[in-house]
């Protein structure tokens, strides 16, 4: 019974607003998943569904700091934008909006930069605010940075490992090993490892003394 109650009052609560629905339910409002992706534009927005990717190729071009009434510097703005992204290679829907924040973010630094230095000497007061702006903008990009490559690398550590191979008493060959959670690489410098070919040391024999050596300080000579 008091199950029943609880779940009456939630619904009489819902429907108290009349003017609140679910979005779902608004009249002209379809909501359409299609059932066989293509992923046309997944370099955009790094899935597979280009609905997401044109959806955020749209954003990330809407806040570039460039007059959005001007059709030829928004083409090339986005245009421009759009290059950067693909060349990041989104491999997610994550590293997509990852990407694009880092993209806009980018962008806002250099304009606050360009804006801190007009006029800086009749108005230092604001050129200073926006160096100020400018900054948090910058360290917004590197900490968008460091999420992409712990994203991309999935949190697992480098384990740089160490050889020491003698080539002869003095001089060795260090090379370093990075060892990851997914695959073992070599460093470059291991190749300089496999190309040298390891020697002994070489030895210096003493040579053989043909006098004879006296024992206990007698004479040995024959009589």
């Amino acid at each position: 019974m008091t199950e029943q109650h609880e779940r009456g009052k939630c619904e009489n609560t819902m429907t108290d607003k009349p003017n609140e629905r679910p979005i779902t339910e608004m009249p002209g409002v379809r909501i359409e998943i299609h059932a066989a992706p293509k992923g046309e534009w997944k370099a955009l927005g790094g899935s597979d569904r280009d609905q997401w990717n044109e959806r955020l190729s749209d954003l990330v071009i809407g806040a570039v700091p460039v007059n959005q009434n001007n059709a030829k510097a928004v083409s090339q703005a986005g245009s421009a934008v759009a290059a950067g992204i693909v060349d990041m290679k989104p491999a997610d829907p994550v590293e997509g909006m990852l990407i694009s924040q880092l993209v806009v973010a980018n962008e806002a630094a250099l304009k606050l930069y360009q804006l801190a230095w007009l006029n800086n000497v009749e108005y230092f007061e604001a050129s200073t605010k926006y160096l100020q702006l400018a900054d948090k903008a910058s360290r917004t990009v590197a900490m968008l940075s460091e999420r992409l490559d712990h994203h991309r690398n999935r949190g697992q550590q480098q384990i740089v490992v160490q050889h020491t191979t003698t080539v002869n008493a003095n001089q060795a060959v260090v090379t370093d090993s990075v060892v990851t959670g997914k695959k073992n690489e070599a460093a470059p410098s291991a190749k300089l490892l496999a190309a040298v070919t390891d020697k002994p040391m070489e030895i210096i024999k003493a040579e053989k003394q043909n006098q004879a050596v006296p024992v206990g300080g007698r004479d040995t000579k024959a009589k």
